[in-house]
């Protein structure tokens, strides 16, 4: 929804403007991170028009991938490169965007930026699109007078992170595919055609073997309680959601995952490859270790790391080293606390994490191509069985009928 406010600024300027927001307290938290001071606000959707509601009917559905944003901070780095004024980059950038939702956040971007606010505070305000570890990188960028390295780290370290998960998330779409649309076809099957085929077996009155009779009552209990079926995955469906959504829920997926024999293990060196790679990209742009592992915590994508995290932290704000705290998880490898052990000792802890991000992102890419070299034999292995249990139990029977006359 779209919130029309009115407000005064740190200059005592009274400014109006808009802010997208789910709700009316999200809205004036917005307003507020920009550094003004309130003076009232209200919905701007009000008419029934087509257009209001076709904003309110497909807002959901507008949000912005990671691939824009690795493009968009792409393009902010190079333009800083080239020397043009902030405020100039983002008014560019703006006019080129085609998302919606990112063009409504840079325009509002703008706005911030010509009423005085800094760059970090102005993408504050749009946490959906620009994570905690990007503004505050941008924010160790303006203090350190270094927003041109501070934005070129961001769009390496983007485009990193884009290259391995998709790489990784592609390598599971095929499978993925073959897989539904077999079970598909195999339910057709045992619901239409087998069907027909049992009335003519049993009508000949012969005696029909295990696997046959096996198919037979499967299809028949498919026929006969599709309905069932469907409001019973339907449920399922609904009930694992909304268990995913709770904490409890959430950590136990997540230990689950990383417990799954291989793909648990290329879960957790995607995770590593994200915690190093985020650290590093904190530590060697001047951010302090305790705000590193703060922003951290808050992009690792998994329960049990992010525990891991908020526990370490606290032990390092206690005095003790970033080594030694994450020594004592299993789901941390020894030779990652090793090694950021003598990074510590010889003030290379950035540039030893750095190292660790390149391995981890090494270790993903070779199991991700050996993923993809045993899935496409293991998926025909795994078809070929299913389509000839079935095709035996249908054929067999009908050819020893047929031998019979």
């Amino acid at each position: 929804m779209l919130f029309n406010y009115k407000a005064i600024d740190q200059s005592n300027i009274q400014r109006e403007g808009t802010v997208e927001a789910p709700t009316i307290d999200t809205a004036i938290s917005a307003v507020q991170k920009r550094g003004y001071t309130l003076i009232s606000i209200d919905e701007t959707v009000k008419s029934g028009s087509l257009a209001d509601l076709l904003h309110i009917k497909f807002s959901f559905f507008q949000s912005v991938s990671n691939k824009e944003v690795v493009i968009l901070s792409r393009q902010i780095s190079t333009l800083f490169q080239a020397q043009v004024s902030p405020l100039r980059i983002f008014r560019l950038l703006s006019a080129e965007v085609e998302n919606p939702q990112l063009k409504l956040a840079m325009n509002q971007i703008v706005e911030d930026l010509q009423a005085g606010s800094s760059i970090s505070r102005a993408l504050a305000v749009h946490p959906e699109i620009f994570s905690s570890f990007y503004v505050n990188l941008v924010r160790s960028g303006e203090e350190s007078g270094s927003l041109e390295k501070a934005f070129e780290y961001l769009a390496d370290y983007l485009d990193r992170q884009y290259e391995v998960v998709s790489k990784a998330r592609n390598a599971l779409i095929y499978p993925a595919f073959v897989v539904s649309i077999f079970i598909v076809v195999m339910g057709l099957m045992l619901t239409l055609v087998i069907p027909s085929i049992t009335k003519i077996l049993t009508d000949a009155g012969q005696e029909l073997p295990i696997y046959t009779r096996i198919v037979i009552a499967v299809s028949n209990f498919m026929v006969n309680y599709i309905g069932v079926i469907l409001i019973a995955i339907a449920a399922g469906s609904i009930g694992f959601w909304r268990f995913s959504m709770t904490q409890v829920g959430k950590r136990t997926i997540d230990e689950f995952i990383i417990s799954i024999p291989y793909l648990g293990d290329l879960q957790r060196k995607l995770l590593l490859t994200r915690i190093c790679d985020n650290m590093a990209t904190m530590l060697g742009n001047g951010v302090s270790m305790i705000q590193a592992l703060e922003v951290t915590a808050d992009v690792v994508d998994n329960t049990v790391y992010k525990e891991i995290i908020e526990l370490s932290l606290i032990e390092v704000k206690g005095g003790r080293s970033f080594a030694d705290a994450i020594a004592e998880y299993p789901e941390i490898p020894g030779v990652l606390a090793q090694m950021a052990k003598v990074g510590e000792e010889t003030g290379s802890l950035g540039t030893i994490l750095t190292t660790l991000a390149n391995f981890y992102r090494r270790e993903v890419n070779n199991a991700v191509d050996t993923l993809i070299g045993l899935i496409e034999p293991a998926m025909i292995v795994m078809l070929g069985l299913g389509v000839g249990v079935l095709l035996a139990s249908v054929l067999m029977p009908i050819y020893n009928l047929s031998s019979a006359f």
